[in-house]
């Protein structure tokens, strides 16, 4: 049983197909509703060759840019990292809710996976012993069924119910305040830029996001908890101008902002991911702030990890309790260095902007460093393309 039908549970589904074991997700959203909400869009090039190596990434292939650098804008200057000439890696820019509709698609319509969408209360039963099941409302009937499993996935995020079935002394909840927030902009206008951009400015952190030939995601640093009323479509354009000038730089293409929310930045992991019966993924059982852009990166590593292992006890393989049982600890491991290199990239995004001498002096000796040290270089590299030997 799956609960959430983001790319972690949509992901472990399609594995289980492809092994022929049954299961069933359920989903609190409609169809179109996941298959439409933006989210992520980043894609590191290892979590690319993951899917494809599960028959999962023919549309991500067939459409999906690739970037092979990024550039910082600092003291008016533009300083361009090509990661793909120092790795021979580079990311893949793929709006979420196109590989939302992608692997609903495959596990729906080409794998005959059972999906129930618009499910309501749904519950989760017993997870600690050995038959656990869920319960949940019909949406057609209004009446309440239950579904007995061998097992659960809980990947349905922050809010959902599967973290939310775990007893305090059962979890242990690390979290972090960054005492900041961004506010999130999808401008339907074309980027200025051939890559992803970081503005580092005493106004507060800027970004721009390519999302595709029409469409480009901005961040600008705010106060957390602030109201999105407050940036009319005038005060936002002036300081992403404002925040991302540079020297020879390309004018920002303005055009209409079809989404303004207020992220504010945090992040929490949850630990252990297995309890019993019940094995959580993606945001349900850590959030990363999308300062690093780790977070749908994440949830697939967990869907890799936990379905391979899922299926492999399911036939029979030897070895395979070994994958359960090891399958917290081998995801953690990524999750606590991406969450560290999210702690390490704030100091630079927004070290300028706190006001402190001290902050904003070493975050620029940082993006110095990154320009003039080839080892700097590398290790920068690495954690930005999540390419470290072992997690």
């Amino acid at each position: 049983m799956i609960v959430g039908a983001g790319p972690a549970g949509l992901t472990v589904g399609n594995i289980l197909r492809a092994a022929g074991i049954d299961c069933v997700v359920l989903e609190c959203e409609t169809r179109a509703f996941i298959e439409q909400r933006p989210r992520a869009g980043v894609l590191e090039e290892w979590a690319v060759r993951g899917l494809e190596r599960r028959g999962l990434a023919a549309g991500l292939l067939a459409r999906a840019e690739r970037h092979t650098a990024c550039e910082f804008r600092f003291e008016g200057e533009r300083h361009r990292f090509p990661y793909t000439e120092l790795t021979g890696d580079h990311h893949f820019v793929y709006p979420q809710p196109l590989l939302v509709s992608d692997l609903v698609r495959e596990y729906a319509d080409v794998r005959g996976g059972d999906i129930r969408f618009a499910v309501g209360d749904v519950r989760l039963h017993d997870v600690h012993s050995d038959h656990p099941a869920v319960s949940y409302l019909c949406p057609d009937t209004g009446q309440r069924r239950v579904l007995h499993c061998a097992f659960l996935a809980g990947c349905d995020g922050a809010r959902g119910v599967s973290r939310a079935a775990l007893s305090a002394d059962r979890v242990r909840v690390a979290r972090h305040d960054y005492g900041l927030g961004w506010l999130a902009l999808l401008a339907e206008a074309p980027p200025s830029s051939d890559c992803v951009l970081f503005g580092m400015h005493p106004d507060g952190f800027a970004g721009q996001m390519p999302r595709s030939p029409q469409v480009t995601r901005y961040y600008l640093q705010c106060p957390p908890g602030d109201d999105p009323a407050n940036w009319p479509d005038d005060r936002v354009w002036e300081q992403l101008h404002r925040r991302l000038a540079a020297t020879d730089a390309a004018p920002l293409a303005e055009g209409t902002l079809i989404e303004k929310r207020v992220l504010d930045m945090h992040d929490y992991v949850v630990e252990p991911m297995r309890h019993g019966r019940l094995f959580l993924a993606g945001d349900a059982a850590h959030l990363v702030a999308p300062i690093a852009a780790k977070g749908m990166n994440l949830a697939l590593h967990d869907a890799f990890l936990l379905g391979d292992a899922l299926a492999a006890h399911c036939a029979g393989l030897p070895g395979a309790e070994a994958g359960l049982a090891g399958y917290s600890q081998a995801s953690l491991r990524r999750v606590w260095d991406y969450q560290e290199f999210s702690q390490w990239l704030s100091e630079v995004y927004h070290g300028a902007a706190t006001g402190d001498p001290f902050r904003a002096g070493t975050a620029l000796a940082r993006m110095r460093r990154l320009f003039t040290s080839p080892s700097a270089a590398a290790a920068f590299a690495e954690q930005y393309l999540g390419t470290a030997g072992r997690y």
